[in-house]
């Protein structure tokens, strides 16, 4: 395990994350600006809602191990079950930087479809949304392309 590999991954992961806040202040100036503070507020609760779906069921789903090549299937990872310091078969990076790098780019892709909603849909709903977007379109896609199971790859 190089350091210098943990460092870029980790590197990575925290200028994703910067950029779903700049994300919030870019859709933030776009609306009307009585509905700025509500247009942050749908890219900062993504970044809530996926995060918990992501450390619950959908690091588990996407990396664990494939059922038919469609999806993870045995909750192996669910509540960060077994996700340590300790790199996978195959990786560089400790198991924990590599769920974080991951989920990171998790957060960002309800966050830019929060763009599309603004000023369109009830605050509620869009959480709803969000967290059965990341588990039912999200999760079996990421495990497409990036599990070593999946089909895509």
């Amino acid at each position: 395990m190089d350091p210098g590999d943990n460092g870029w991954v980790l590197d990575s992961a925290a200028k994703v994350m910067l950029m779903t806040w700049g994300l919030a202040l870019f859709y933030g100036g776009l609306v009307r600006q009585r509905n700025v503070l509500a247009t942050m507020m749908y890219v900062f609760s993504a970044i809530v809602v996926v995060s918990l779906q992501w450390a619950v069921i959908g690091y588990s789903l996407v990396f664990g191990s494939s059922f038919e090549g469609l999806i993870g299937s045995n909750w192996e990872f669910a509540f960060l079950n077994g996700v340590g310091v300790e790199p996978r078969a195959g990786q560089a990076v400790p198991q924990l930087s590599f769920m974080f790098f991951q989920m990171m780019f998790a957060v960002i892709t309800p966050a830019l479809i929060a763009g599309a909603v603004a000023e369109r849909m009830r605050f509620s709903a869009f959480i709803v949304f969000t967290a059965l977007w990341s588990t039912i379109v999200y999760a079996p896609l990421a495990h497409w392309i990036w599990n070593p199971d999946g089909w895509l790859l």
